[in-house]
Order: structure tokens, then C-alpha cells, then sequence
């Protein structure tokens, strides 16, 4: 009964802790560069205080994973939208001032010329990205920043710098929950000049929506089975302590 109990609790709940996942999944399945989080668990006796192990056994969350698969590359036409064309990251630099990485490529020009994606600044071998303000801008294949004038003849072209190009092994990575990656050692990554920009495009999710949607409704049944367990556990009991005062 003890067991019944333990395991029917600990998987209804990592059962919704599985259901948050896939919403978040689901949730980011248009946003570009975005990489599926995976979820797994194990089984984990109960340990006393003198560390044996009894019959009690509970669920525990494994450690995350995630789905490196890379999204489809979707065409945009827009100078300021890059795709990475097989491995590879872009750094930005987080809320906090570090340096993260993130396979999104939907850039913005601010006011002031700073180039950012999604309020943080991207950034390149010598800092954050910036162009003159209002000026026409192309991105090269390897992350070179061009920028143009208003007014300028197109023999003005400047160079304004090199995005930061990554490729950290995966399996050093760990995803933050910004949705960014970074390293396990959080020391920034040196830049990696194989990595290969695709300028007018941007990477889609690599979420599949008809396989998130089945495993939510997977996980619901899962949780509703664990529930339907602790209802048994408690009838059981309730019965059991019945018979007893009869005997």
C-alpha cells in the first residue's frame, strides 16, 4: 500500500512537471532557432536514515535533455535575418552581462545603430554589434557587418565589425531558462570562423507541433492514471481499516 502510494504520487506529479514541458515546447513552436526540451525520469527507492532501502519507491526527475535537431530554414528576404547553416551559435550577451548562445536569427537595429535580438546585444569579436543609425546593412556569410549611409555612394561601404560565430560541442551546453545555451564552465566560447551565416533567412523551431500536441494528451492520460491510483490506495485503505475494527 506504502508503495502504491509513493510511486502514484511522484509520477502524477512528474507527470505535470512532463505536461509543462511540452506546453513550453508548444508554446515556442514559431519562434526561430527555438530547440525542443526533453524530458525523462527514473525510478529511485526510498533510502532510511541508515541508507538501506525499503519497498517504498517514488519518480525522479532525470537531468533535461534537449533536441538538437536543427529547424527548417525559412527564406525572409530581410538584411537583418541570418540562419546558421549546419552547427554553430550566435553569442548575445544576457540580462545579466554574460555571454550566452542561441540559434535565433531575427535581428533588430535600435535607434541608436545597436543590433540586438530580442532587447539583448549581439555580439561580435569586439563587442556588441552596432552601425550607424539609419544606415543599410548587410551580414555576410562569415558574420561580417557592412554598413551603409543614408546618402552614402555605395563606394562607402563600411566594415563594422564580425558577428560572434560559436561552435561549442552540444554536450557542453546547458540551457538556461531564458532559453539560451551556455557553457557547463560558463567561460566564454572562442569564435569558430567555419561557422556559416545564411544572410535573408532565419531558422524555424525544430518543435513538431502534432507530435507535441499527442504527448500532451499522453502526459493527461498518464496523470489521470496516477490520480486514479491514489484514489485506489485510499479505498484500499479504508477497507483494510474496516476490517480490522470487524476483527
Amino acid at each position: 500500500m506504502d508503495r502504491l502510494i509513493y510511486v502514484a504520487m511522484t509520477g502524477a506529479k512528474q507527470a505535470m512537471e512532463q505536461q509543462s514541458t511540452t506546453a513550453n515546447n508548444l508554446a515556442n513552436v514559431s519562434t526561430p532557432g527555438f530547440r525542443a526540451q526533453l524530458s525523462a525520469f527514473r525510478q529511485a527507492p526510498v533510502r532510511a536514515a541508515d541508507g538501506s532501502t525499503g519497498t517504498r519507491t517514488f519518480v525522479a526527475t532525470s537531468t533535461p535533455g534537449t533536441d538538437f535537431t536543427p529547424g527548417a530554414m525559412q527564406q525572409t528576404g530581410r538584411a537583418l535575418d541570418v540562419a546558421i547553416q549546419g552547427q554553430g551559435w550566435l553569442a548575445v550577451r544576457d540580462a545579466q552581462g554574460r555571454e550566452a548562445y542561441t540559434r535565433g536569427g531575427n535581428l533588430e537595429m535600435t535607434a541608436n545603430g545597436q543590433i540586438t535580438l530580442h532587447g539583448l546585444q549581439v555580439m561580435t569579436d569586439a563587442g556588441p554589434a552596432a552601425v550607424p543609425p539609419g544606415a543599410a546593412v548587410t551580414i555576410g556569410t562569415d558574420g561580417t557587418i557592412s554598413a551603409l549611409g543614408q546618402g552614402d555612394p555605395p563606394s562607402s561601404i563600411a566594415v563594422m565589425g564580425q558577428l560572434k560565430l560559436v561552435n561549442p560541442p552540444e554536450r557542453n551546453l546547458v540551457r538556461g531558462d531564458d532559453g539560451l545555451f551556455r557553457p557547463a564552465n560558463n567561460a566564454p566560447v572562442q569564435a569558430d570562423p567555419n561557422v556559416v551565416l545564411v544572410a535573408g533567412s532565419v531558422e524555424t523551431s525544430n518543435v513538431n507541433p502534432v507530435s507535441g500536441l499527442v504527448n500532451m494528451i499522453s502526459q493527461s492520460r498518464a496523470f489521470e492514471m496516477q490520480m486514479k491510483m491514489l484514489q485506489t490506495a485510499d479505498t484500499n485503505e479504508q477497507t483494510a481499516n474496516q476490517l480490522l475494527n470487524f476483527s
